[in-house]
């Protein structure tokens, strides 16, 4: 960078905000001079980018969220060539992160708001607030979980379409319309849509769960919707205690204890049928535990114990 100097008579003074427009003439004050005080981020654009246009509303975005901590400092190539030249830039958008006068990292391509953040957070040495997309994600995931499920495909939907590629909006999406009320027809043809843009080889945990629970909805849309404890688990249970080896009864007493919200017992219905007998049915039932244990997550409890004690007879 020591040839990228301003023209003559260059723009003096201390720039403002936390997003300026820079040219060749003001990058020495906007970006080489702000850089000794703050992070910068220097974005090289041109109008004819698409993917510029899909990035520099994250970087204005993260920018402002900033509070004083980043400057974004826009520079558009085809006015401006010079900085782009020195830079040996080839390709747009292309942004660089400047720190005491110098260039210390950078990417090219259109990249998600949330690997643009941690770039940021690399290259502050600190951790920004939590953006506008992760203050929606947080608030649909505490509706979720209050089971205010209007709210939380409010805010699912919302945070989605302020980064169309994140996997914990499109996860979360699936799991409030699965868990809303409605035909299960339905309810699973709006969570396939909400996973629809997921990658196929993304398995961020999230999203697994929300796959796993997708897959255990449209196995449970052949069950009785209607069915009470009474009619859909006491015959099974009836059946089991009849014959501890008949494990199709166990098996289908672990459906309809997770039909009922009985997760629990879901699970201890499967790991006594994989202790008694663990090859039944090409290991039907410890296939279905394994999926249970994606859709209900790894923190919980009983989540955790279930797992102990699958290892335990596994390897006993």
């Amino acid at each position: 960078m020591d040839n990228a100097t301003p023209d003559a008579n260059p723009v003096q003074g201390e720039p403002t905000g936390a997003v300026v427009e820079v040219t060749t003439q003001s990058f020495m004050v906007d970006v080489i001079e702000a850089s000794q005080s703050q992070l910068v981020l220097l974005d090289l654009w041109a109008p004819w980018c698409g993917p510029c246009k899909q990035l520099t509303p994250v970087l204005e975005t993260l920018a402002e969220a900033g509070e004083g901590q980043i400057r974004l400092a826009k520079m558009n190539i085809d006015e401006h060539p010079e900085v782009a030249q020195q830079l040996k830039v080839q390709s747009i958008p292309a942004v660089f992160a400047f720190k005491d006068g110098q260039p210390v990292d950078g990417f090219m391509g259109a990249l998600p708001e949330s690997d643009v953040k941690k770039f940021i957070e690399k290259n502050l040495d600190g951790e920004l607030g939590a953006s506008p997309a992760e203050a929606l994600l947080e608030t649909a995931a505490e509706s979720l979980a209050a089971g205010q499920l209007e709210d939380a495909l409010e805010c699912y939907s919302a945070a989605l379409e302020q980064e169309p590629e994140n996997a914990k909006a499109m996860a979360g999406l699936a799991q409030a319309h699965l868990a809303s009320p409605g035909a299960a027809a339905e309810k699973i043809a709006a969570a396939q849509a909400a996973l629809s843009g997921a990658a196929a080889h993304d398995n961020d945990p999230e999203l697994s769960a929300a796959r796993a629970a997708l897959a255990l909805a449209i196995k449970m849309a052949d069950k009785p919707s209607d069915a009470s404890e009474e009619t859909a688990i006491a015959p099974l249970l009836a059946a089991v205690a009849a014959d501890a080896k008949d494990h199709a009864a166990r098996f289908e007493l672990a459906l309809a204890y997770h039909g009922a919200g009985q997760r629990e017992l879901a699970l201890e219905s499967l790991l006594d049928s994989i202790a008694l007998d663990r090859a039944w049915n090409e290991e039907a039932a410890r296939k279905q535990l394994v999926e249970l244990f994606d859709a209900y997550g790894a923190t919980g409890s009983f989540v955790v114990a279930a797992r102990r004690r699958l290892s335990s007879i596994l390897f006993s």
